[in-house]
């Protein structure tokens, strides 16, 4: 070659020739049986039948057998203490928000509202007397559902105390409440 010739060269190819796409597809099943030792086996689409529940019962709050649930004397007993503390202005209402329907949960954030602003403007005692729960009645008419009576003692008041408790997601939830 002389000097001052350039010589083109045509650029190397790096990737292989494109197969044709039904080998590719035979190579690709041919691989795949090898790796899981099956042969022919091919899994056709799963029954599901997608219209059978809608979304909130697939979704949605999942009920719970009693079995699953902690004891509900002993439960109701504790979150009724929550529950009256937040009627009464002691505790904030979010923090019984998980243990509540949302329409239990509605009437105890107005009640607490409503004795805040009580407060506020002077017309509700400051004074905190401590509650104290005298007696636990439960009652299971169903599955999943305790409908539990308490006794509490508010410094000189008595008063009684009805809830319907609801085995919901793997726990209790307040689903109705009546303060006496």
């Amino acid at each position: 070659m002389s000097a001052g010739v350039l010589h083109v060269a045509p650029r190397p190819r790096l990737l292989p020739p494109a197969l044709p796409l039904d080998e590719a597809v035979r190579r690709a099943r041919q691989q795949r049986e090898e790796r899981l030792g099956t042969r022919g086996y091919v899994q056709d689409a799963l029954a599901v039948d997608f219209a059978a529940a809608s979304d909130d019962q697939v979704f949605g709050p999942q009920r719970t057998v009693s079995a699953d649930l902690p004891d509900p004397a002993r439960w109701a007993a504790r979150i009724t203490l929550a529950v009256l503390e937040v009627m009464t202005g002691v505790r904030p209402p979010t923090q019984v928000l998980r243990w509540t329907t949302p329409e239990v949960y509605a009437v105890l954030a107005r009640r607490s509202a409503r004795v805040g602003r009580r407060m506020a403007e002077g017309r509700a005692p400051r004074a905190r007397q401590r509650m104290v729960i005298q007696r636990v009645r439960v009652c299971e008419p169903a599955d999943g559902v305790a409908e539990v009576a308490l006794v509490v003692r508010h410094g000189p008041r008595v008063r009684a105390v009805a809830v319907r408790l609801v085995g919901q997601d793997g726990k209790w939830k307040i689903g109705a409440l009546q303060v006496g």
